[in-house]
């Protein structure tokens, strides 16, 4: 099972998945169904980057006047997920408050374009974020002087990355933020240290491997494993994460299969790395009972570069419940719309 906690968490397709008939293929709670004139509209759309097809839904706020002017935020999914997700959620839940939002897929990830499949490396992960903000900085009626960025799990780390170089964004928020790098060069809460030589070495053989057979290999597949395995998995975070991926809010397009030459790049990478460079203001926020909060308390610590900026603990909550739960779902959007309101 090492080898599946150093992965992370995998989402699978279930029977909720197939059967959603969500027209735009949501799967979060109170999610758009129709676009009603005078309501929160979603508009499902692509755009190039780099040669490669993004997918990616925009949330136009109620009323929406593309001759008015609005703050915009771009949301960066987490390790797996895809815009349909909780990236989703929070982009209806700020649309409803006077935002114009972006959720897009990863590169090579979800519906979005790029071969090999599942490949996993953060500086395309960063990429995307610059790539969001180049789309959204288009887009009719965002104020290029008010565009923010919110980075969940996965795409909190690399959200940090991206805002370090990126000074369109003028306000940073992560979610539960993961760091990637961290987690797989030394295991979850630094478990696999002492296998950090052993799995470089497997990842640059993966490499030679996929050179010679032109076939990528993959890790991190939990396909095959029982609500009962899921249930004894060690920590909170693979636990209720296999819930939600793979049974209560699974979507087809959403998997942490990655190749596991990626590892060459991730185990090399660490979203803190010159996070002093960070000048924006910054809330940073996390479940107050999230075995992930490490990492948002370490990262915080480092962000040096900013005096404005903020640690906000969900009180109860865990790491994946700041996904869906209700009532921290409320608590994390209220805060959002105070600091953009404030910061934006």
């Amino acid at each position: 099972m090492s080898v599946l906690l150093s992965a992370g968490l995998i989402a699978g397709t279930n029977a909720k998945a197939t059967e959603n008939t969500n027209p735009f293929g949501l799967v979060y709670d109170g999610a758009v169904t129709e676009n009603v004139a005078g309501k929160v509209n979603i508009h499902p759309t692509t755009y190039k980057l780099h040669s490669l097809n993004i997918a990616a839904n925009i949330y136009t706020p109620a009323d929406y006047n593309a001759s008015k002017s609005y703050p915009a935020v771009v949301i960066a999914h987490p390790n797996g997920g895809t815009k349909e997700q909780v990236a989703g959620l929070y982009a209806q839940r700020l649309a409803e408050n006077g935002y114009i939002t972006i959720a897009a897929d990863a590169s090579y990830q979800g519906a979005s374009g790029g071969e090999p499949r599942h490949t996993d490396k953060p500086a395309y992960r960063e990429e995307d974020i610059h790539g969001m903000i180049d789309y959204i900085s288009q887009y009719p009626g965002v104020d290029n002087n008010r565009i923010g960025v919110l980075g969940i799990c996965g795409g909190g780390g690399y959200t940090l990355k991206a805002a370090q170089s990126d000074k369109r964004l003028k306000a940073v928020a992560t979610l539960s933020m993961f760091n990637t790098g961290r987690v797989r060069r030394n295991g979850y809460q630094d478990s696999q240290l002492d296998t950090v030589q052993e799995r470089l070495s497997k990842a640059a053989e993966a490499r030679a491997e996929a050179v010679k057979t032109g076939r990528e290999r993959l890790v991190g597949s939990m396909a095959g494993v029982t609500d009962e395995q899921a249930a004894k998995l060690p920590f909170d975070l693979y636990r209720e994460g296999f819930q939600y991926y793979m049974r209560t809010y699974a979507h087809p397009n959403s998997t942490f299969e990655y190749t596991e030459s990626s590892l060459m790049d991730l185990m090399t990478w660490d979203a803190t790395d010159q996070i002093e460079l960070i000048n924006q203001p910054l809330l940073m926020m996390a479940g107050e009972k999230a075995d992930s909060l490490y990492m948002t308390q370490d990262a915080y610590n480092k962000a040096t570069g900013t005096t404005d900026k903020e640690l906000f603990l969900i009180p109860g909550a865990t790491h994946i419940q700041t996904y869906y739960v209700p009532e921290y779902v409320n608590v994390i959007s209220d805060k959002l719309v105070k600091f953009y309101d404030e910061k934006l």
